[in-house]
This record gives structure tokens, sequence and C-alpha cells, in this order.
């Protein structure tokens, strides 16, 4: 009997120097921790790489830690610590299940893999990212089952069911006018925004087919009704022109009945009205007017992805027709209304579409035919990636006649001044858009791509110490996703305000972004 205590205290100090062996073999294992399952409402993610080869791995390569668990089993006090972190009664958990309540058995299942504490920490911070991306949509756009309930509630309404906030139209595209209208939806005081279409603009069949997205401008109800008396129909040249009078004007002669829109976003101007607005925006501040119009169009590239996916319908890219929300200022920041407009990201809507299998949209202008004509076969997506190309153009504020276009057949494109840092990107983006072999001109995709670098990186000085390598843009993807996480940790407990729409945007960009894609990227950008 005096044997058995000796052998005891003995496998007790073997435990002891084999459960600290799993861990030193990563040095990041005691600080950031703590980071990673205390900051819920924080951004960045691992790559890819890791997100998808984190968790799979986790199951094989703790079944055999089973030779861990047979001399620990001998031993009373820790034979239960070992039996919650046993993976046989049911798999690990997954790294976008992880929170800092998670139980230290359930963690250590994973902590207990060949990715050890960093593989840990870089899938915790994809999920993370992702929830926190989903969390800011649902604030931009509303949660599906309330944009479906406002849906159904609005069915078989008309006028009378509205408030006519405004007489006049708060916003005028190229293809309708938009009224602001207030709406009672249970216990909540809505504002919405009546479309009325112009004549030969009506594009309701398309845009009814094309699904939920930021850029995308939803419709939530439609009727056909009179015009009411005290809304003010501005004249419109040609077919619908009316008399300045209000009384003449509020009675539409030519079109006794309209058919209206309800659409849930209110636009404040067209992309045109900001760009011609804003002429001395980009002189006083070219740094801050340029980095909102890379914003602007990543927005606009996202939407015409989507709409590629959909196979059904095209985007018009008339800045006339895209529309701009301002986005809710967060509590206590209120400004005055025009500063806002000027200063701050607004969402971009693209509002009119058309068939893909159409050569032309409606109403399209005769310079803008002429700009097809000139550029290349009317192909949807040289179509996009032509107009995009110029838009980038009437964004900066420099001219594009139709001298100019024709001119590009000789690869004479328009000077872009270099006015701030993303001046040159944008000019290099223009040209790979504006290409003249189709082959070798940047897709919509591409140059999404090529705009999310411009806004956070990777910057060309990155490469200047060691040169470009896969292993270094890995490292930085890794090393901005855990910054970015730590700048939501920082605002959400300070006085930073409420994650918005340009967050929201740089969520989207590293929770997808791999260091493949960068490497090809920058290739483009810097060459």
């Amino acid at each position: 009997e005096p044997l058995p205590p000796p052998p005891l205290p003995k496998k007790q100090l073997q435990r002891a120097e084999s459960l600290p062996e799993q861990g030193p073999s990563h040095q990041c294992q005691a600080d950031p921790t703590p980071w990673a399952g205390s900051i819920l409402y924080s951004v960045p993610p691992s790559p890819l790489r890791h997100e998808e080869g984190a968790p799979s791995p986790n199951p094989p390569r703790d079944r055999p830690s089973r030779g861990l668990k047979k001399p620990l089993a001998k031993s009373q006090s820790l034979g239960e610590v070992v039996v919650r972190s046993s993976p046989q009664k049911g798999p690990s958990p997954s790294l976008g299940e992880l929170t800092f309540s998670t139980a230290d058995g359930e963690l250590g299942q994973l902590l207990h893999s060949p990715a050890g504490v960093c593989g840990v920490l870089l899938g915790c911070q994809a999920a993370t990212l992702a929830r926190l991306s989903a969390r800011i949509q649902e604030e931009l756009v509303g949660l599906e089952e309330q944009q479906q309930l406002l849906e159904a509630e609005l069915v078989g309404k008309r006028w009378g069911a509205l408030r006519i906030l405004e007489p006049g139209p708060c916003c005028e595209s190229g293809d309708a006018w938009y009224f602001r209208v207030g709406f009672t939806f249970g216990q909540s005081q809505l504002e919405l925004a009546a479309k009325v279409p112009k004549p030969c603009c009506s594009s309701l069949g398309v845009q009814s087919s094309l699904g939920t997205h930021c850029s995308i401008q939803r419709l939530i109800g439609r009727f056909t009704d009179r015009l009411p008396r005290e809304l003010l129909l501005p004249g419109n040249p040609g077919e619908h022109s009316q008399s300045p009078s209000r009384q003449e004007s509020a009675c539409p002669a030519t079109h006794p009945v309209l058919q209206v829109l309800i659409c849930a976003e209110v636009p404040h101007q067209t992309l045109a009205d900001f760009v011609k607005g804003s002429q001395g925006l980009h002189r006083t501040s070219p740094g801050h007017y340029e980095r909102l119009g890379c914003l602007l169009l990543l927005q606009l590239c996202l939407g015409l992805e989507h709409l590629q996916g959909q196979n059904v319908g095209q985007g018009d890219l008339s800045p006339e027709n895209l529309l701009l929300v301002q986005c809710p200022c967060p509590p206590g920041s209120q400004q005055g209304k025009k500063e806002p407009l000027g200063l701050s990201l607004p969402r971009l809507l693209i509002s009119s579409f058309f068939k893909a299998k159409e050569k032309r949209r409606p109403c399209s202008t005769s310079q803008e035919q002429d700009w097809a004509k000139g550029l290349a076969a009317p192909t949807s997506p040289a179509a996009d990636e032509l107009k995009l190309g110029r838009l980038i153009y009437q964004i900066l504020h420099v001219d594009v006649s139709l001298e100019d276009a024709l001119g590009f057949r000789s690869n004479r494109l328009p000077e872009i001044p270099s006015l701030s840092i993303y001046s040159a990107g944008l000019r290099r983006l223009a040209t790979l858009l504006l290409h003249r072999d189709p082959s070798r001109r940047a897709s919509i995709p591409q140059a999404r791509s090529i705009l999310q670098v411009l806004l956070w990186g990777p910057r060309q000085e990155l490469f200047a110490r060691s040169g470009k390598t896969l292993p270094l843009l890995q490292s930085w993807v890794e090393a901005k996703r855990a910054l970015l996480l730590l700048r939501f940790a920082e605002n959400s407990a300070g006085a930073g305000g409420r994650a918005g729409l340009e967050e929201w945007l740089c969520c989207q960009y590293f929770q997808e972004v791999t260091e493949h894609t960068l490497y090809q990227v920058t290739q483009d950008l810097y060459a």
C-alpha cells in the first residue's frame, strides 16, 4: 500500500508539463485572448483561408489527444475538467459560436488544435466581422421581416392613406419625381418616398424582381391614382408641359391618372446634383471629396455586381438617375441640413433599370447613345464598364465630350489632375475601364477591388522594404483586421458613435479579401 502514492504525484507533474506545451508554440497567447472574447461589436476577421481551415481540422486533431486523457482520468481532481473538454460527446464548437462566456472546456478543444491560440483568434475575428457587417446592414436597409410586413400593409393603399409632407418634389431624377410622404405603420410614423415616373420611363417590371441590396432602390408599394391637388408636379419638357400656376400644375390634364411607386428610401438629390454642387468642395478639400467619390463609385460597383448576378436587368449609370439618400446622423451629431450633404457619405441607389437584352435604356440622351456607338458594341458588360469609366471623369469634374470619347481610339483620354492621394488611382482605373481592347478592359468586380484598395490599402509603401510577396500581404490582412477590430471596440466604448455606411463598406472589404486577390489587384493598380 505505500507504493500507490508515489506514482500519483509523478503523473501530476507529467500533466503539468504536458498541458503548457500546447500553448507556448504561439507567442500571442497571453495578449489577444481577452480581446477575442470581449469585443463583440468589433470587426477584423482572419483570411478566408484560415476561416475555412481552422474549424475543420479541430475535430480530427482533437481526437489524438485521447493519449492525454488516459493518464488524466486516473486523477479525480482533473478528471472532471477532461470530461468537459472531451470531444467524444459532441463536435467541437465552431469559431462563429465562441464568445467571452464560452466554457473553458469547449474553448480548450480549439486551443489544443495545431492552429492554437492565433488560429482561434483569427477565426473569431472573421466571425465577429460577419456579425458586425450584418448588424450595420440591418440598420441601413432595415430588417427583411419588417420590410415584408410594410409591403403587406401598403397593399391596396392609395394617396388617402399617405400624408403629404411637402407639396413639391424632394428630388427629380431623369425618369421620375419623388415626393416625401408619411405613413402610419403600427406605432411608428414612417417617412417614405412616392415615386411618380415620367412618361416613357417606367422600369417597374424589371425593378420588381431584382431582390434586396443596399445599392438598389426597393419598391414596397404601388398604385394608380390621380395626383392630389396639393402636389406640385414640375413642368416636364415635351409631352407633359404645364403652366407655372399652382392651380394648373395641380391638375394634370394630359395624364389624369398616374402610376405611383412607394419607395422605402427618400432621396434628397441625384449624383448629377451632387457633382454639380460640389465643385467648391473639390477645390478646397480635394482629398475629402475624392474619397467620397471613391466610396460612391464603390457602392455603384456593388450594385452592378448584384444586378449581373441576377441576370434580369441592367442598371442605368446616368448620373441623373443615380439617387443619393442621406444616412441618419448618429445621436448627438445632428448638423445643419446642407452641411452633411457635402461632407457626409450618402447611400447611392440605382433607381432605373432595363432588360439586359435591350441595347438602349429608356429615355437615353443622344450624347449617351453616341458614346455607346463610339466606344464599343452595345453589349451589357461593355456598357457598364465604359459608362463607369466615363462617370469617374464626371465625378472628378473633368469634362468628357464626344470628341474626347472618340479620341479614346488613339489612347488620348482627358488628363485627370493629381489633387489627392486618390487621383492617380482613379486615373488608372478610368484608363482600365475605357481600354480600347475589351479583353484588357477592367470588369466591374475588378473595378470594385481597385476602389477598395484605393480606400483602405495596401499602399505602395508597404512593398518598399521587402517587395510584394504573398506572405507579406497575408500578414497585412491579418494585422489590419485586428486593428479594425480594436477601432470598433474603442469607438463603441467611447464617443466614436455608431458604425455607419463607410464602416459597413470597410467590413465588406476585409470580410472577403485574400492575399491572392490583393496580389493581382495591386499588380493592376500600381503597374
